[in-house]
């Protein structure tokens, strides 16, 4: 059975993110200091990306397809604004060979797949196509077994990891009013059926 709070389009709510988010389902390692810092100033200068290890040609992929999981809503702006794409691409930047090549690969069979079926890369898909992709490819989310379907599920993981522990999901979207960065997040409240303080959402009467 599918999860209702994750809509078919593959985009995840902020709700099932921070659910996710707190139950440790996003088990990455965490970006050295040196990384963080690097990853603030991005944040704070808001100047073009500067990746170090996605190519150029799939950096727009990369950006759309974060975006596409974490879009903004009329609260808060989306995984691209918080440059979660930035945020992933130093990740890899300290990982090893096989990781970064996973996700090349991965970003290739993206654009490959969304070529063949619509005859652009992904990052130039219509609105229409792209949510017809992503319905695609994360519909087996909780066993995927084809190989985009298994990149949908990582990248779903570190676009959550990424854009809760940005200036826009810290401040903004979570409206935390401390200066440092998050380390870790406990869940948002109203799973335990409480108004969640954090986020301001309200438990479901």
């Amino acid at each position: 059975m599918s999860d209702p709070t994750i809509p078919l389009t593959g985009a995840v709510s902020r709700r099932a993110a921070l659910r996710a988010l707190g139950a440790g389902a996003a088990l990455l390692p965490w970006l050295s200091d040196q990384g963080l810092l690097a990853l603030t100033g991005l944040q704070q200068r808001n100047g073009p990306p500067a990746p170090r290890v996605v190519p150029a040609a799939r950096f727009g992929t990369l950006e759309a397809f974060v975006d596409a999981i974490i879009p903004s809503d009329e609260r808060s702006p989306g995984a691209k604004e918080a440059r979660v794409a930035d945020y992933i691409d130093l990740l890899l930047s300290e990982s090893d060979d096989d990781v970064k090549m996973r996700w090349l690969g991965g970003l290739e069979a993206l654009d490959a797949e969304a070529t063949v079926r619509f005859g652009s890369p992904f990052a130039r898909l219509d609105p229409a196509s792209a949510d017809i992709l992503m319905a695609s490819i994360s519909r087996n989310e909780r066993a995927p077994t084809t190989p985009l379907e298994i990149f949908f599920t990582i990248t779903k993981q570190a676009t959550i990891h990424g854009y809760y522990t940005s200036e826009i999901g810290i401040h903004r979207e979570l409206q935390y009013k401390g200066n440092q960065m998050l380390q870790s997040f406990v869940g948002c409240a109203t799973e335990d059926g409480q108004d969640c303080p954090h986020c301001k959402q309200k438990a479901a009467r």
